[in-house]
């Protein structure tokens, strides 16, 4: 027993200080926020960001032990030689025309681009198995991504971390309109996360709640970024993004009173312990007037005002680290109740319009909502929609149209298009006028496609001119498939990629210099040039085309008649090669027959 005591005393002194208490402090650490947003249409979107930073450079240390960043995405960054990678999973469409501009979009489908390193010798061998790859961590069908739907783009998807080089050929994106998000994609990444969906804001992560919903979309973010202001070195970061959409009509309930039970089915009860910071946001910013009609339970302690998206925004803070947030029942249940005043004031609910949320604003004295203006909700500067026109299964027209709200600013939008080959595009057809006036792109890059090899790829820098509609149409025509290229549902249609809108869209207030380890997450994704303008990416609605389509009835029909002539025929001739002829004598017949002949004689008939 003594040896034994000595032996462990020896290994303890050999292992040095750090066994004592005086550890290396970790590299990687965890922050949460969800940012609660109520929209212009009366809606409520809620935005989960995660972020896992980890000061390691994985490409070049040999890391055999993970603490906090997932095991799964860090073997895949070391394997594959990414800069960057970015995935989402989107089911609905963001209508930005009346929910106003997000913070991150994402098309409906799936959305997968990635920059490798300019070490990597093969990019489309290495982008297959690495879509194949993601297929299987996260459930989807990425592993259909393949060279009929893949481009390369070269100026609208530019590094979104730390970039010593933009050689665009390192650069892969590819979208699946057509998949559908469910909870198998959840799961998944939900146990991304470092404290899964056992404790923090991902305990909101309900996923029969989350899919009851206008607007699902969660993504994967990771890129190097730098670990301290000199940028000596670099840290990876991983952002982990959920956002959803809440309707009171779709959810039955029929009434703008919001609570987090109530949107999620649970409440927070305690802070992620591995996490350094863990808060919730609320947008108060349209409602902290005199005359307030939007009550936030319990109070919040701290407020958080800024620039955000080009706009002044005041939010109520919920530090979760805060014991003071959490109450004595340990449970934390926001609430956000619309409170009417008196009289003809307040909110007026009960439009289905996209604008059923109207205010009417009473200071001073008494209006009546007939001499009293609603205020419609605020217009972002920048959205677009996209339509397929044309009659008939041969040709037609693919039209985006580019909405500048702008009073009195015009700026440029990069627009790129992927267009699948089974539309071929006539570009001599390719129009864009603003204001009824020929609109020239001052940059144009295409890469016609090959039929069964890659798709059509077309990206314009146009310019918008102020308070414009800016349309941008071109013609094309269907092609006739092979019998088995066709989907199980053929008549259903075929998606084609919405368009990707880049811009930087002017801002009405001046933002300040952003501290990317003091500021909210949701204010620091994508790099700010200047003060006066910010970055937003947006898309427009997935199309779906009718293509000329065969009757596939027909070889049923072609079968059930083979098959029947042959059966016919064939049981003919095998009756008439096996069947064997007798000849038979006439039995003089029985008691019966003479019976008969005795009647036939009386009644004078000749006998049988």
């Amino acid at each position: 027993m003594a040896a034994a005591a000595l032996l462990s005393l020896l290994v303890l002194l050999l292992l040095g200080p750090g066994v004592w208490g005086q550890t290396e402090p970790p590299r990687d650490s965890l922050r949460e926020e969800l940012v609660i947003t109520p929209l212009p249409s009366g809606d409520v979107a809620a935005t989960f960001q995660f972020r896992t930073r980890w000061d390691s450079e994985l490409q070049r240390e040999e890391v055999s032990h993970y603490r906090l960043f997932p095991k799964a995405l860090g073997q895949l960054i070391s394997k594959y030689s990414l800069r960057e990678l970015h995935l989402s999973l989107t089911q609905g469409f963001w209508r930005t025309r009346y929910w106003g501009t997000p913070f991150l979009q994402a098309p409906s489908g799936a959305e997968l681009w990635a920059w490798f390193q300019d070490t990597v010798t093969d990019v489309d061998k290495s982008w297959k198995e690495l879509s194949n790859v993601l297929s299987g961590i996260f459930c989807a069908s990425l592993n259909f991504i393949d060279s009929t739907n893949t481009v390369t783009p070269s100026a609208s998807f530019k590094p979104l971390g730390l970039a010593n080089g933009t050689d665009h050929s390192f650069l892969r994106y590819a979208v699946l309109p057509r998949e559908v998000v469910c909870t198998e994609n959840l799961t998944p990444w939900k146990k991304l996360l470092p404290c899964s969906s056992k404790a923090g804001l991902s305990v909101l992560l309900k996923a029969d709640r989350l899919f009851h919903t206008s607007y699902h979309s969660q993504a994967v973010h990771i890129r190097p970024v730098c670990r301290d202001a000199r940028c000596a070195s670099i840290s990876w970061e991983l952002r982990q993004t959920l956002s959803v959409v809440f309707d009171a009509f779709v959810t039955g309930q029929g009434k703008q009173d919001w609570s987090l039970f109530r949107m999620f089915s649970r409440t927070l009860t305690e802070p992620c312990p591995l996490a350094s910071e863990s808060r919730v946001y609320v947008d108060v910013t349209n409602y902290s007037q005199d005359n307030e009609t939007l009550e936030v339970y319990p109070a919040p302690l701290t407020t958080y005002q800024d620039v955000v998206l080009g706009t002044r925004k005041t939010y109520a803070v919920y530090d979760l680290l805060d014991t003071a947030v959490i109450n004595s029942s340990r449970s934390l249940n926001l609430q956000l109740k619309w409170k009417r005043p008196p009289g003809n004031g307040g909110w007026e609910v009960g439009s289905r319009s996209p604008h059923r949320l109207q205010r009417v604003q009473l200071v001073g004295k008494t209006h009546s909502p007939a001499s009293s203006p609603r205020e419609a909700p605020p217009t972002p500067f920048l959205y677009a929609q996209r339509y397929v026109s044309g009659y008939g299964l041969h040709n037609g027209e693919l039209s985006t149209l580019l909405y500048n709200t702008h009073p009195y600013r015009a700026f440029p939008v990069l627009l790129l298009d992927t267009v699948p080959w089974y539309l071929r595009l006539y570009v001599h057809t390719l129009t864009i006028t603003s204001k009824g006036k020929e609109n020239k792109p001052s940059y144009i890059h295409y890469q016609p496609a090959q039929d069964r090899m890659q798709p059509h790829l077309l990206e314009m820098l146009i310019q918008l001119p102020a308070s414009s509609v800016t349309k941008v149409s071109i013609q094309f025509e269907r092609a006739l498939l092979k019998w088995t290229e066709y989907t199980p549902d053929p008549n259903h249609g075929f998606y084609v990629s919405p368009s990707v809108l880049s811009a930087l869209v002017p801002s009405e207030v001046a933002a300040q210099p952003v501290d990317w380890e003091e500021s909210p997450l949701f204010n620091t994704l994508f790099p700010a040039s200047d003060s006066s303008s910010y970055f937003v990416r947006l898309y427009t609605e997935p199309l779906l085309v009718s293509l000329p389509t065969p009757d596939f009835s027909m070889p049923y029909n072609v079968i059930c008649l083979t098959c029947t002539v042959v059966a016919v025929c064939y049981g003919s001739f095998y009756n008439l090669l096996t069947r064997t002829f007798q000849i038979e004598e006439p039995s003089k017949g029985g008691l019966a027959r003479r019976l008969a002949n005795l009647i036939r004689r009386a009644r004078g008939v000749p006998p049988l």
